[in-house]
């Protein structure tokens, strides 16, 4: 049985990637937690999925206010590596990739400043910023494998980063959820960071003042850095416990995402999950994870966003069976395919060190 580190969070959707494909490598795993600590859920969780879990206190990259902490903790990272007997190193978070591991390294890029700059300002980023993006190319460079969950976002990682080797794809996975019996939500629904620019809330939002029907916005309106949107038309509920959420995916509303860059989408793997029908920003990783099971609009088109809403919400039929489309799709995103490619991965890291050695 493989013994592999694998560092995360508990913040955001690494947490649950982190767990679920922990749970079907069947191999030793040890989560490594930097950021914020787990609430008792997520320990439970943690527990369940038979992973031994450190809290370690280390700093996230993209909280820090500079580069002296990352590579600090990149250090205590590969201490912790050697402690615990690990074979392999995967690292969700590829800045501490430049420090010494004395395992084969593999660097999961789930998102970054560099690449969500090139979307959503272009050009150089802000020199106050600019360390982090040189810090996680730096550590994307140093890996001896690179990962990114979709093909296209394996590019603009590339591009951005100038790799010699594109990144390999493997898709996220998620198991998908129980849900309760419910009523039909004649509507739509977004669920995400709606303060993040590249998710184009404003572009809901004037979708939603063209239609009749509402659309309800789930998620946080205020960025950790201060960055607020206020949506004039989108009901929106700030963010809401996976719980609440799954009662609103019950209801298959409409799902819509107007995103202009996405590395994947977990939030829409979930409302396909649950046979809600998509309509998505024609972007290329939308294109390459749901062509023939979505609804696509060009980003930035507020009309066509409420034209294909209010469509689908005027025909039953068609509502039912993009929604049954979504469902069937999403069946191929799971945390045992991603476990089976990932596994692969870890193999040939151990292979090619075994080999230079």
């Amino acid at each position: 049985m493989m013994r592999l580190l694998m560092t995360t969070d508990a913040v955001g959707g690494v947490w649950q990637y982190s767990l679920e494909l922990a749970a079907a490598l069947g191999a030793e795993v040890t989560l490594a937690v930097l950021g914020p600590a787990p609430d008792a859920d997520q320990r439970a969780a943690a527990e369940a999925a038979r992973v031994r879990l450190v809290e370690t206190g280390l700093p996230l990259d993209w909280l820090s206010d500079g580069p002296a902490p990352v590579l600090a903790a990149g250090e205590v990272v590969a201490r912790l590596a050697h402690e615990v007997g690990a074979e392999v190193v995967h690292l969700n978070a590829p800045a501490l990739a430049v420090a010494r591991f004395a395992q084969p390294v593999v660097a999961v890029n789930h998102g970054c400043l560099g690449t969500w700059w090139d979307a959503a300002r272009g050009g150089p980023v802000d020199p106050a910023l600019a360390w982090l993006p040189e810090l996680v190319g730096q550590g994307l460079r140093a890996a001896d494998r690179v990962v990114a969950p979709t093909r296209a976002y394996a590019e603009a990682t590339a591009r951005r980063y100038s790799l010699p080797v594109t990144p390999a794809a493997v898709h996220n996975g998620r198991t998908a959820k129980p849900l309760p019996a419910a009523q039909p939500f004649h509507g739509a629904l977004t669920v995400g960071r709606l303060w993040d620019e590249v998710k184009d809330t404003a572009t809901l939002d004037a979708a939603a003042a063209l239609l009749d029907a509402p659309v309800v916005a789930v998620g946080a309106t205020r960025a950790p850095h201060g960055a607020t949107v206020t949506p004039a038309h989108l009901q929106a509920t700030g963010p809401l416990p996976a719980e609440i959420i799954g009662h609103w995916l019950a209801r298959r509303p409409v799902f819509t995402s107007a995103a202009r860059f996405e590395p994947f989408g977990l939030a829409v793997l979930e409302a396909a999950q649950a046979g809600c029908p998509l309509v998505l920003s024609d972007i290329p990783t939308f294109r390459e994870l749901w062509d023939g099971a979505a609804t696509f609009v060009a980003p930035g088109d507020a009309q066509g966003f409420a034209d294909a809403v209010a469509g689908l919400l005027a025909e039953p039929a068609r509502h039912a069976a993009l929604g049954q489309a979504a469902r069937q799709h999403a069946a191929r995103y799971t945390p045992a395919a991603t476990a089976d490619r990932m596994a692969e991965i870890y193999r040939d890291a151990l292979s090619r060190r075994t080999q230079a050695a």
